[in-house]
């Protein structure tokens, strides 16, 4: 998003925790796979509003192709255009990182049921209120990390010498529920690989 000139350097007086990173993305359809190895067809709905989504929709398509997918890109702006992205007979579907969607989780998670598409999430109230599966970074460690930061810079640490830090913790969310209403299967590997799993 050009906010920092590197990781490492930040420089100018921005630094942080990251969230999302293209390692998260694949591995996201990774999972999407194991769980529903038979989809091909898949639509990337994204928020053409927010300036980090058309980044993360790159790097979703390359991901989707290298696992043998068809992404198909479908941009939204509000919540009155939430259901282009269910209705194009796509096998499953991703849903990249943005605060529009996370405003509006109850409503994607019912076009979700209501079409029967099997959806990532980024975040695990999805997952807590019916959607199917989530993998991300875990927000409460971020929070926590963040605190360091804060800490470091009211010493008089400068922002520009504190490296832009990646997520290190992540989870896995599932929603055995969802997965039934599907008549999915969930592979006993992916459930104990799961941090959490919904019943």
């Amino acid at each position: 998003m050009g906010l920092v000139p590197g990781l490492a350097h930040p420089g100018g007086n921005v630094t942080g925790l990251s969230i999302t990173s293209s390692a998260i993305l694949g591995k996201r359809l990774e999972l999407l796979m194991e769980l529903l190895p038979t989809v091909r067809r898949l639509v990337v709905l994204w928020d053409r509003e927010n300036p980090n989504n058309p980044v993360q929709l790159k790097e979703a398509q390359t991901a989707a192709r290298a696992l043998g997918m068809q992404p198909e890109p479908i941009s939204v702006s509000g919540p009155n255009d939430f259901d282009s992205g269910f209705s194009h007979g796509a096998d499953g579907l991703l849903l990249l990182d943005s605060s529009l969607f996370t405003t509006h989780r109850a409503q994607l998670v019912e076009l979700a049921t209501v079409r029967r598409l099997p959806v990532i999430y980024g975040y695990r109230e999805f997952v807590e209120i019916g959607g199917l599966i989530s993998y991300g970074a875990d927000i409460s460690d971020l929070y926590k990390r963040s605190a360091t930061y804060v800490d470091k810079i009211l010493k008089g640490a400068r922002p520009a010498d504190l490296p832009v830090e990646q997520s290190t913790k992540f989870e896995l969310v599932i929603n055995l529920a969802a997965a039934k209403a599907l008549g999915l299967n969930v592979p006993p590997s992916l459930l104990q690989r799961a941090n959490e799993v919904v019943e």
